[in-house]
This record gives C-alpha cells, structure tokens and sequence, in this order.
C-alpha cells in the first residue's frame, strides 16, 4: 500500500496572478487613453484594457484643462483683435465641440431621447443608439448651448480674466465628472462600447483624491478674482459635481448602467451648471 500524500501546509490560497491587462497602466499611458478617447489630438492610444482606462479616467481632468486652455485662448485672442464678449463666448463654447468632434454633444443630445422617451431600458438604449436626433435631443442641445454662450458672454463682459477662468474651469469639471461617473459601483448599460470600457475602473478614493485635487486648484485660480473669486469657483466644482451625480444616478435607474452617451451627458451637464454658477457666484 502507497503511502498517501502529506497534506499540504496551512496558509492563505495563492493570489490571482495579475495579467497585464488588470495593472495600473503608466501615466503617460493613462494621458494618451484620456486625450485619445476624449479629444482630437494627435496622440496613440498604446493600450486599450481595464488598466489603461483606470489611469486614463483619473488623467481625464488634464484633458479637459488642455481644452478650457486651448477654448479660453481663442476667446482672449478674439477680445484683444477687438471682438465682443459675445463673440469671443461663441468662439469658447465652439472649441471645445471642435475638439470633441461633439462627441460629447451627441452623447448629451442621445441621452435625453433616452430619458425623454419613457420607454423600459432596453427600448431606451436602443434609441439611443440611432443615428438620427429625436426632439428631445435637438430642445436639449439648443438650450444647453443657449446657457453655455449666454454665462460665457457674462463672463468675458465682467472680466476677461473672469471669462478666461469660467472656460478653463468649465472644461476640467466636465472631465472630472467623467472620472467620477467611472468610479467603481457604477456598472455599465451595455457590455460593448467606451461605457463598458470605462465603467468601474477608478476607486472611489481615487476619485476622491482627483475631484479634491481639482477643487484646490480651481480655488487656487479663483485667487485672480479676489476672496469671492475663490468661494465662487469651489462652488461652481461643487455645484457642476452634483448636477453631474443626480444625473448619473437617474441614468443608472433609467438604463442599467452607464454608456458613451451618458458619459457625455454628464460632461456637459457640468459644464452648462460650472458655467452659471461661476457667473452667480464668482
């Protein structure tokens, strides 16, 4: 008779190994995933896994700073060519959409056929999916862009310097609440698509870290505007926040999940409320 084996020793199971597709990716790996997905720019996206997108949704703040520069230069460079505010807030709220290609436009305009419809989930997201505008869509694009041109031109008639901080800080927002729509514990609608890609892949204490970090430095800039510039521009990161957050979680309700289009929603969502509110406010 064959002795049996001795049992094996007492201990914790041996871990899941890591593959390379679950790492953290690199931070140059995690810009090139954020400009890549959310901007034009000429960049390559080196990975497409969990592990890119992670540190790309964190990054995603940097992208939308890149924008609000490149959409508060335009306007400052129309100012000073002799340009009205109105004007140089048309040209702020155009860039951004220029270097979006609208995606998140569309996404804001696919989402409220979704929601406006009231049909069931699935029904929802598949008329989101359709290429065509539904009226919802065209009442909520008018009036969100009416809002964003409208606080803009506000801004730029203030201050220059007012106008130039209201597009910068606009346009980082909407990229945070990007970041903390892709936090975990938000599932996606869809197994396909940048709203599964991204869906769940930033830690909440991540997310939390990014949105803190960003309020400091918009309070930081508010400085330009004396002590009620500081106060207004935490307010306004606050108040684009929790628009973007009531949204999110109606979408959640609504459709199962997240999606590329309420990702784009939400980012102008936050936007349009950074925007009025730094006008009340700042």
């Amino acid at each position: 008779m064959s002795t049996p084996p001795p049992n094996p020793s007492p201990g914790p199971p041996p871990e899941t190994p890591k593959t390379p597709e679950t790492l953290p990716a690199p931070w140059s790996d995690g810009l090139r995933f954020a400009f890549g997905t959310l901007t034009v720019f000429p960049v390559t996206v080196r990975r497409w896994d969990r592990g890119a997108a992670r540190t790309g949704m964190l990054s995603a703040p940097v992208a939308g700073l890149a924008v609000g520069v490149l959409a508060a230069a335009t306007g400052l460079l129309l100012l000073v060519l002799g340009a009205g505010p109105l004007l140089a807030a048309v040209a702020s709220a155009a860039v951004p959409a220029v270097l979006t290609r609208g995606l998140h436009l569309d996404g804001l305009a696919d989402t409220a056929d979704g929601l406006g419809s009231g049909k069931p989930a699935e029904d929802a997201l598949r008329i989101m999916k359709q290429s065509d505008i539904g009226p919802f869509g065209v009442i909520t694009l008018l009036f969100v862009l009416v809002a964003q041109v409208a606080a803009l031109a506000q801004a730029y008639g203030d201050s220059w310097a007012r106008g130039v901080l209201a597009a910068v800080v606009s346009a980082t927002v909407g990229r945070l609440a990007l970041t903390l729509a892709a936090r975990v514990g938000v599932p996606g609608a869809r197994p396909e698509g940048l709203g599964a890609a991204v869906a769940g892949v930033v830690s909440v204490r991540g997310a939390v870290v990014t949105a803190v970090a960003v309020t400091v430095l918009a309070a930081g800039a508010g400085v330009l505007l004396g002590t009620y510039g500081v106060v207004g521009c935490v307010l306004a990161v606050v108040l684009g926040c929790v628009a973007a957050e009531f949204l999110l979680r109606h979408c959640v309700r609504r459709f199962g999940g997240v999606t590329g289009d309420v990702f784009g929603a939400l980012e102008e969502t936050a936007v349009t409320v950074v925007l009025v509110a730094f006008c009340l406010f700042a």
